[in-house]
């Protein structure tokens, strides 16, 4: 069973560009959205394992030059 999650990511003002093109290179990002309100982009993730999930977002997410802050939601069904 594939694990999946969803991930809201703030970024520095003026660099959302220069992050959705990173977050695109990432072989477990599925779709980036950009959205207006608190949060800049919604990325959706898929892995094969929850342990390689957490992987991407604590080594290859949030590392990403420019990413504020991040929300990820786990998908439980």
């Amino acid at each position: 069973m594939v694990s999946t999650a969803f991930v809201l990511i703030n970024t520095d003002l003026g660099e959302g560009t220069d992050v959705a093109e990173a977050l695109r290179g990432i072989q477990e990002v599925k779709d980036v959205y950009g959205v207006y309100g608190v949060y800049d982009y919604v990325v959706r993730l898929e892995a094969e394992t929850m342990q390689h999930l957490k992987e991407t977002i604590t080594t290859k997410i949030r590392r990403l030059k420019h990413v504020r802050s991040t929300l990820t939601m786990i998908v439980v069904e």
